[in-house]
Protein backbone atom coordinates (compact mmCIF):
# COMPACT_ATOMS: atom_id res chain seq x y z
CA UNK A 1 0.00 0.00 0.00
CA UNK A 2 1.16 3.49 -0.73
CA UNK A 3 0.29 6.93 0.61
CA UNK A 4 1.56 10.37 -0.28
CA UNK A 5 4.84 9.80 1.55
CA UNK A 6 4.88 6.20 2.72
CA UNK A 7 5.01 2.60 1.58
CA UNK A 8 3.41 -0.13 3.71
CA UNK A 9 5.21 -3.23 2.49
CA UNK A 10 6.02 -6.86 3.33
CA UNK A 11 8.90 -7.72 5.62
CA UNK A 12 12.46 -8.22 4.39
CA UNK A 13 15.31 -9.99 6.16
CA UNK A 14 17.06 -6.67 6.85
CA UNK A 15 14.00 -5.38 8.73
CA UNK A 16 14.50 -7.77 11.66
CA UNK A 17 17.47 -5.83 13.06
CA UNK A 18 15.65 -2.53 12.73
CA UNK A 19 12.60 -4.01 14.46
CA UNK A 20 14.80 -5.29 17.29
CA UNK A 21 16.28 -1.83 17.75
CA UNK A 22 12.77 -0.38 17.86
CA UNK A 23 11.69 -2.86 20.54
CA UNK A 24 14.73 -2.14 22.72
CA UNK A 25 14.14 1.62 22.78
CA UNK A 26 12.85 2.79 26.20
CA UNK A 27 10.87 5.64 24.63
CA UNK A 28 9.10 3.37 22.18
CA UNK A 29 8.30 0.73 24.78
CA UNK A 30 7.27 3.11 27.57
CA UNK A 31 3.66 1.83 27.48
CA UNK A 32 4.53 -1.85 27.19
CA UNK A 33 5.32 -4.22 30.03
CA UNK A 34 8.91 -4.75 28.89
CA UNK A 35 11.38 -4.16 26.10
CA UNK A 36 12.17 -7.08 23.80
CA UNK A 37 15.49 -8.82 23.22
CA UNK A 38 16.79 -9.51 19.72
CA UNK A 39 15.61 -13.10 20.03
CA UNK A 40 12.14 -12.03 21.15
CA UNK A 41 11.89 -9.51 18.30
CA UNK A 42 12.90 -12.16 15.75
CA UNK A 43 10.24 -14.48 17.15
CA UNK A 44 7.70 -11.65 16.90
CA UNK A 45 8.56 -11.17 13.22
CA UNK A 46 7.99 -14.88 12.64
CA UNK A 47 4.57 -14.61 14.27
CA UNK A 48 3.76 -11.56 12.16
CA UNK A 49 4.70 -13.44 8.98
CA UNK A 50 2.51 -16.38 10.02
CA UNK A 51 -0.41 -14.04 10.74
CA UNK A 52 -0.10 -12.42 7.29
CA UNK A 53 0.10 -15.81 5.56
CA UNK A 54 -2.94 -17.09 7.45
CA UNK A 55 -5.20 -14.04 7.31
CA UNK A 56 -3.97 -11.93 4.40
CA UNK A 57 -3.16 -8.95 6.61
CA UNK A 58 -0.98 -8.05 9.55
CA UNK A 59 1.66 -5.58 10.62
CA UNK A 60 3.45 -4.08 7.64
CA UNK A 61 6.80 -2.35 7.56
CA UNK A 62 6.47 1.40 7.01
CA UNK A 63 9.01 2.86 4.63
CA UNK A 64 9.26 6.64 4.16
CA UNK A 65 10.16 7.20 0.55
CA UNK A 66 13.41 9.16 0.11
CA UNK A 67 13.77 9.29 3.90
CA UNK A 68 14.32 5.82 5.41
CA UNK A 69 13.64 2.18 4.46
CA UNK A 70 12.27 1.39 7.95
CA UNK A 71 10.53 3.94 10.18
CA UNK A 72 8.40 1.43 12.08
CA UNK A 73 5.40 -0.86 11.69
CA UNK A 74 1.68 -0.23 11.20
CA UNK A 75 -1.12 -2.63 10.48
CA UNK A 76 -4.02 -4.82 11.45
CA UNK A 77 -3.84 -7.78 13.80
CA UNK A 78 -6.13 -10.18 15.63
CA UNK A 79 -5.62 -10.05 19.40
CA UNK A 80 -5.15 -13.34 21.17
CA UNK A 81 -7.93 -12.66 23.65
CA UNK A 82 -11.57 -11.55 23.66
CA UNK A 83 -12.01 -7.79 23.90
CA UNK A 84 -15.09 -6.73 25.92
CA UNK A 85 -17.83 -4.57 24.43
CA UNK A 86 -16.94 -5.27 20.79
CA UNK A 87 -19.32 -6.34 18.05
CA UNK A 88 -16.91 -8.70 16.33
CA UNK A 89 -15.35 -12.00 17.29
CA UNK A 90 -12.55 -12.28 16.54
CA UNK A 91 -11.80 -8.57 16.50
CA UNK A 92 -9.25 -6.81 14.36
CA UNK A 93 -7.14 -4.11 15.96
CA UNK A 94 -5.05 -1.42 14.34
CA UNK A 95 -1.66 -0.69 15.82
CA UNK A 96 1.56 1.19 15.14
CA UNK A 97 5.07 1.43 16.50
CA UNK A 98 7.46 4.03 15.08
CA UNK A 99 11.07 4.89 15.86
CA UNK A 100 11.57 8.22 17.70
CA UNK A 101 13.50 9.95 14.87
CA UNK A 102 10.30 9.72 12.82
CA UNK A 103 7.84 10.98 15.43
CA UNK A 104 6.18 14.37 14.98
CA UNK A 105 5.89 13.98 11.20
CA UNK A 106 2.35 12.59 10.93
CA UNK A 107 3.59 9.21 9.70
CA UNK A 108 1.59 7.18 12.20
CA UNK A 109 -1.69 8.82 11.21
CA UNK A 110 -0.95 8.67 7.48
CA UNK A 111 -0.04 4.98 7.55
CA UNK A 112 -2.91 4.09 9.86
CA UNK A 113 -5.42 5.77 7.55
CA UNK A 114 -4.23 3.50 4.74
CA UNK A 115 -4.57 0.44 6.98
CA UNK A 116 -8.10 1.46 8.01
CA UNK A 117 -9.12 1.88 4.38
CA UNK A 118 -7.69 -1.55 3.55
CA UNK A 119 -9.56 -3.11 6.46
CA UNK A 120 -12.93 -1.75 5.44
CA UNK A 121 -12.66 -1.59 1.65
CA UNK A 122 -10.63 -4.75 0.94
CA UNK A 123 -11.20 -7.04 3.92
CA UNK A 124 -14.82 -5.99 4.42
CA UNK A 125 -14.45 -5.66 8.18
CA UNK A 126 -17.43 -4.52 10.24
CA UNK A 127 -15.32 -2.91 12.93
CA UNK A 128 -11.72 -2.01 13.75
CA UNK A 129 -10.61 -1.48 17.33
CA UNK A 130 -7.60 -0.08 19.10
CA UNK A 131 -6.64 -0.01 22.76
CA UNK A 132 -3.86 1.26 24.96
CA UNK A 133 -2.91 2.40 28.44
CA UNK A 134 -4.87 5.57 29.40
CA UNK A 135 -1.64 7.59 29.70
CA UNK A 136 -0.52 6.81 26.14
CA UNK A 137 -1.78 10.09 24.71
CA UNK A 138 0.39 9.89 21.60
CA UNK A 139 -1.45 6.80 20.41
CA UNK A 140 -4.82 8.03 21.66
CA UNK A 141 -4.53 11.16 19.55
CA UNK A 142 -3.79 9.08 16.48
CA UNK A 143 -6.90 6.99 17.22
CA UNK A 144 -8.97 10.15 17.48
CA UNK A 145 -7.62 11.46 14.17
CA UNK A 146 -8.77 8.21 12.58
CA UNK A 147 -12.29 8.95 13.79
CA UNK A 148 -12.25 6.21 16.42
CA UNK A 149 -14.60 6.59 19.38
CA UNK A 150 -13.75 6.05 23.04
CA UNK A 151 -16.55 5.32 25.51
CA UNK A 152 -15.46 5.55 29.15
CA UNK A 153 -17.71 2.66 30.18
CA UNK A 154 -15.85 0.33 27.81
CA UNK A 155 -12.43 0.64 29.47
CA UNK A 156 -11.15 -2.78 30.53
CA UNK A 157 -8.36 -4.62 32.36
CA UNK A 158 -5.96 -6.35 29.99
CA UNK A 159 -6.35 -10.08 30.66
CA UNK A 160 -2.70 -10.83 29.89
CA UNK A 161 -1.42 -8.52 32.62
CA UNK A 162 -1.72 -9.44 36.31
CA UNK A 163 -3.90 -7.57 38.82
CA UNK A 164 -2.10 -4.56 40.19
CA UNK A 165 0.13 -4.12 37.12
CA UNK A 166 0.40 -0.36 36.36
CA UNK A 167 -0.37 -0.93 32.67
CA UNK A 168 -3.29 -3.33 33.14
CA UNK A 169 -6.07 -0.76 32.64
CA UNK A 170 -6.80 -0.06 28.97
CA UNK A 171 -8.98 2.33 27.05
CA UNK A 172 -10.87 0.94 24.05
CA UNK A 173 -11.46 2.85 20.81
CA UNK A 174 -13.76 1.55 18.09
CA UNK A 175 -14.48 2.41 14.47
CA UNK A 176 -17.46 0.94 12.64
CA UNK A 177 -17.66 0.36 8.88
CA UNK A 178 -19.69 3.04 7.17
CA UNK A 179 -19.22 5.39 10.08
CA UNK A 180 -15.54 5.93 9.89
CA UNK A 181 -15.35 9.67 9.92
CA UNK A 182 -11.64 9.89 9.40
CA UNK A 183 -10.69 13.48 10.02
CA UNK A 184 -9.32 15.16 6.89
CA UNK A 185 -5.60 15.74 7.13
CA UNK A 186 -4.62 19.38 7.51
CA UNK A 187 -1.27 21.09 7.50
CA UNK A 188 -1.64 21.78 11.22
CA UNK A 189 -2.75 18.23 12.08
CA UNK A 190 0.70 17.01 13.08
CA UNK A 191 1.32 18.10 16.67
CA UNK A 192 4.47 17.13 18.52
CA UNK A 193 2.77 14.10 20.05
CA UNK A 194 1.92 12.31 16.82
CA UNK A 195 3.50 9.08 15.74
CA UNK A 196 4.82 7.27 18.75
CA UNK A 197 4.47 3.73 19.87
CA UNK A 198 1.23 2.15 20.67
CA UNK A 199 -0.44 -0.16 22.76
CA UNK A 200 -2.43 -1.40 19.64
CA UNK A 201 -0.78 1.67 18.72
CA UNK A 202 -2.74 1.26 20.22
CA UNK A 203 -2.48 -2.45 21.85
CA UNK A 204 -0.44 -4.06 19.05
CA UNK A 205 -0.94 -6.14 21.25
CA UNK A 206 0.44 -4.62 24.36
CA UNK A 207 -0.07 -7.99 25.97
CA UNK A 208 2.80 -9.48 24.07
CA UNK A 209 5.16 -7.37 25.84
CA UNK A 210 2.46 -4.95 21.01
Amino acid sequence: MTTERLLLRPWRRADVAAFAALNSDPQVMAHFPAMLSETESAAAVARIDTHIERHGFGLWVVEARKVAPFVGVVGLTMPGFVIPFTACDPCVEIGWRLAPPYWNRGYATEAARAAVKFGFDVLGLDEIVSFTNPDNWRSRRVMERLGMIHTVGEDFDHPCLPPGHPLRRHVLYRLRAGAHGVRPERSDDRPANDGADSSSGGGMTSSSAK
